[in-house]
């Protein structure tokens, strides 16, 4: 890239862009969490599937619309780019909303009422196909939005031009923040809405709100940073794992300084600067090493690559453990919107007389508990924590997580306690066969549960943005991006495997099991503390990998530093 056009790409971005930016993530999450947050009960109550099959319904969904990130992710990277890929998907979930929205509206897309004692009819395969297909869409234009959106925000701040004063750190607390600000409205505007007055016009509300969004990301295209994407990051780690492989039979190098480098074939894939050797995973270094065969000036890759790309696949590998650690969190997060929403509904919701809170809404004290964290970290925390130990974002990203993994087990033990005072409540009360009579105990009980969990997110979550796209290869952040969201569609799987497993081997003699419809007669605190148990394993998991794991070693440019020091990170902040 010649310097004139380098000099004219960083004009652009920074701070003036985040209205653009943040308006479409806003919407989005608007969109979602306003349907998914309450969709247990549009299930249950709407299309009369029975808990268990809603619960699994719910997951399944969250799951796919996680994974569909890492086909955003390929299609950004490697040909179409954040901007274009993010106006794409926007609009795809704009038809999928538009769809989900006349779904809820024209009553033939749903069985007729309940009437009195009768056995309620579920919705026919043809009404669950249209409510599929709406929601399919939806996960493919979250698929675009996800993963690009919150790097392309990141990638607004050029932090080796040292006029940028904003740390890429910092947008990710602002972007969390304000992403947490948009569920806010979500689980508490919109729930109410759809409980009171409507699914249509709680639905319509986020589809009128999405369209807006896409005009103003569109119009704010002149002001952003656009780094061009540099081809398919799949492709080169591809291409290493098969240099290695077919030069197995050849011996290491003596020295790292022996392997193959080419600063003009890597320019596009290392604008930031140029990863260094590392130690580890040695047998990939063979595919550096150049032999007799190969031509080092006009290379063929799928021989010979350079140090930076077999760099690139190290740096994905070393990041594989500590991202397969965040899948249990989000398992124990996921049964906020099924099972700890069905107890809600159970118990005195009423702050008045005439007024209760819909169950659907009690995540707001997930989200206020989650703004409160992330606004006490960013303004308190960060500033107390550099006192001791000099970092510039107070504690590390690794650090961070590990704090969100304790509390998020706390969170599910807890939990576990909560639902035996309720079914207590429901037995003292002669309410054990009456699951749809209100309980004589606050829904407030519920509050220590949903606000550790909200705790935990604003430390693990937001840990876990910042290391997936500070030690990714710079051309694969939405890949990165993308990874992050996978975890979470994994641990929306595991839940629903969690689930159908112990539905299935809880079952007794006379069909009863440990999560019934009813759960007054079930064992839902033994479930709570199963994911407890398997939180408290992964966190020494955790642990372990945290305390092995390498950072990505980089010659940053524009520094003048040629440290080769694995703590020496891309941004060039000390982790």
């Amino acid at each position: 890239m010649e310097p004139k056009e380098n000099h004219d790409r960083r004009k652009k971005g920074g701070l003036i862009t985040m209205p653009f930016i943040f308006a479409n993530e806003v919407c989005e999450k608007l969109a979602v969490v306003g349907f998914n947050t309450n969709m247990i009960s549009y299930l249950t109550t709407q299309l009369h599937l029975p808990l268990t099959k809603a619960a699994n319904t719910l997951t399944n969904f969250s799951g796919t619309a996680s994974l569909t990130p890492l086909l955003g992710a390929f299609i950004a990277d490697s040909f179409a780019g954040k901007f274009w890929t993010v106006t794409a998907a926007s609009i795809i979930y704009q038809i999928g909303m538009i769809s989900l929205t006349l779904s809820a509206v024209l009553p033939q897309f749903r069985p007729p009422p309940c009437k009195g004692e009768e056995v309620c009819q579920q919705a026919s395969a043809g009404q669950l196909a249209v409510l599929y297909v709406s929601l399919l869409l939806g996960a493919l234009g979250s698929g675009g939005i996800r993963p690009c959106i919150v790097a392309f925000g990141a990638d607004q701040f050029d932090e080796s031009d040292p006029k940028q004063t904003t740390r890429t750190w910092t947008y990710f607390n602002w972007y969390y923040f304000v992403m947490g600000a948009a569920i806010l409205v979500a689980v508490t505007v919109l729930v109410y809405i759809q409980d009171n007055i409507g699914w249509g016009v709680g639905l319509g509300i986020p589809t009128v709100a999405m369209f807006i969004s896409i005009i103003a990301f569109i119009v704010g295209y002149p002001l952003y940073r656009n780094l061009n994407p540099a081809g398919s990051p799949f492709t080169r780690l591809v291409q290493v794992a098969v240099a290695a492989i077919r030069k197995r039979k050849v011996p290491n190098v003596s020295e790292a300084s022996l392997l193959y480098q080419n600063d003009e074939l890597d320019a596009s894939i290392s604008l930031g600067g140029k990863l260094l050797h590392s130690g580890q995973m040695k047998f990939l270094d063979k595919a550096a090493i150049v032999t007799e065969e190969d031509d080092s000036k006009t290379p063929n890759l799928w021989r010979l690559s350079t140090v930076h790309r077999v760099e690139e696949l190290k740096s994905i590998i070393r990041m594989g453990p500590i991202w397969a650690s965040g899948i249990l969190l989000i398992t124990a997060y996921a049964q906020q919107n099924t099972f700890s929403l069905q107890q809600a509904k159970t118990m005195n919701r009423h702050l008045t007389k005439s007024f209760q809170i819909p169950a659907g809404s009690m995540s707001v004290f997930t989200i206020l508990t989650m703004l409160i964290t992330t606004a006490f970290y960013d303004r308190v925390f960060i500033k107390v924590a550099r006192r001791f130990t000099g970092l510039d974002r107070g504690i590390s990203f690794l650090h961070r997580m590990g704090i969100g993994f304790v509390i998020s087990t706390l969170a599910t033990l807890v939990a576990g306690f909560v639902e035996t005072k309720r079914k207590k409540a429901a037995l003292a009360h002669g309410l054990y066969d009456h699951p749809d009579t209100t309980i004589p105990i606050s829904v407030f009980w519920l509050v220590p549960q949903y606000s550790l969990h909200g705790m935990a997110e604003a430390f693990m979550s937001i840990g876990h943005l910042e290391f997936f796209y500070d030690q990714a290869p710079e051309s694969m952040r939405s890949t990165a991006m993308a990874l992050f969201w996978t975890a979470i569609s994994a641990g929306n799987y595991v839940s629903t495997l969690l689930v159908t497993l112990v539905h299935k081997f809880s079952a007794g003699p006379n069909g009863s099991n440990w999560l019934p419809d009813n759960l007054n007669k079930g064992k839902l605190e033994y479930f709570y503390w199963i994911i407890t148990l398997l939180q408290f394993f992964n966190l020494i998991y955790y642990l372990v990998c945290a305390k092995l794991y390498t950072y990505k070693p980089i010659q940053v440019h524009d520094k003048g530093d040629t440290s080769s020091d694995g703590n020496q990170i891309e941004l060039t902040t000390p982790v």
